[in-house]
């Protein structure tokens, strides 16, 4: 009987301890969430890093070693971390737009019109020397083709998609001056404009739509023959490609990326960062500077194409 009691009282006291065990594990639990509810702000008010989005004009992994010492540059001058993100293509890139998803983001002038309410433009590159770059339509010089009204019929390759400003809106609005709306022609297209001239050399397609510059392009010059090519019709030219930055992020740091950014070719350590992107400068830029791309985005896809984008402010 003795032996009995004493199992049931040893018992009693084991689930007594485990009673305890449960509840103390309970309010630590508590604590940790309320812990946790405290600190969270400023965990991640710690992780300052920014986000470095560049449109797919070129290949992801080329992209990404062009624009990795830009990123780096800016994160060393800036005092915090600035992550570069590639896309493979321009659906996941304008997706990352609507969404919000960079800081900083270098991408093509129909992309900053359609996202003005939410990106503020700071600067536009300059390439070989040049602050302007302008739509042209591309044909082999061994085709006969001489005129753009020859193209009626045939199949044009559009580097990029219907929103890449350049190599295809540019180039609609040439096909409209010459009196060829949109179903005149077969269009198709490539993943980049450089995609588009090298389809048009293997005479995947009777014409290409690309930026006046692009014959220059190492990818390019490097693969072919660009003396096979010609510029059957080139467009007026416009301000070169965009920089632009989130308008919530604070104006004392869009004024110091700003000024980084333009200030690369003051430098050797900022022209290499240039060199690296295949630039050759950066200028300021606003919101103004880009109204003739929209007069000609409207051309071609009608008012609906810009509207509700314009937001009257400079850097």
């Amino acid at each position: 009987m003795i032996h009995a009691a004493f199992k049931v009282e040893l018992q009693l006291d084991i689930q007594s301890i485990r009673d305890r065990i449960r509840k103390q594990g309970r309010m630590v639990s508590l604590l940790w969430l309320i812990a946790a509810a405290t600190w969270a702000p400023v965990i991640q008010a710690a992780d300052d890093s920014l986000i470095m989005g560049v449109f797919p004009r070129r290949n992801s992994a080329e992209t990404a070693k062009l624009f990795t010492p830009m990123a780096e540059h800016l994160g060393e001058r800036l005092g915090r971390k600035v992550i570069l993100v590639t896309s493979k293509n321009f659906d996941s890139f304008s997706k990352a737009v609507t969404e919000q998803r960079y800081d900083i983001v270098h991408y093509n002038q129909y992309h900053y019109i359609r996202s003005a309410q939410t990106y503020q433009v700071i600067a536009h590159i300059e390439e070989f020397g040049k602050s302007t770059i302008a739509g042209a339509l591309y044909v082999r010089k061994d085709s006969g083709i001489t005129d753009l009204a020859q193209l009626r019929g045939r199949t044009v390759m559009f580097g990029g998609g219907e929103d890449a400003m350049i190599s295809y809106i540019a180039s609609r609005y040439l096909f409209l001056q010459a009196g060829l709306r949109k179903d005149a022609f077969k269009s198709l297209f490539a993943v980049n404009p450089p995609n588009a001239i090298l389809a048009l050399n293997r005479r995947q397609s009777d014409a290409a739509g690309a930026g006046d510059g692009v014959l220059e392009l190492p990818e390019v010059r490097n693969a072919i023959n660009t003396d096979e090519l010609t510029a059957l019709a080139v467009s007026a030219p416009l301000l070169q490609l965009p920089v632009a930055v989130k308008r919530d992020l604070p104006a004392k740091l869009r004024a110091s990326i700003q000024s980084i950014l333009v200030d690369l070719k003051n430098s050797e350590a900022g022209r290499q960062v240039l060199k690296s992107a295949i630039m050759t400068g950066m200028g300021k830029a606003g919101d103004r500077d880009y109204d003739p791309h929209r007069e000609m985005a409207a051309a071609v896809f009608g008012p609906e194409g810009t509207a509700g984008q314009t937001v009257r402010t400079r850097p």
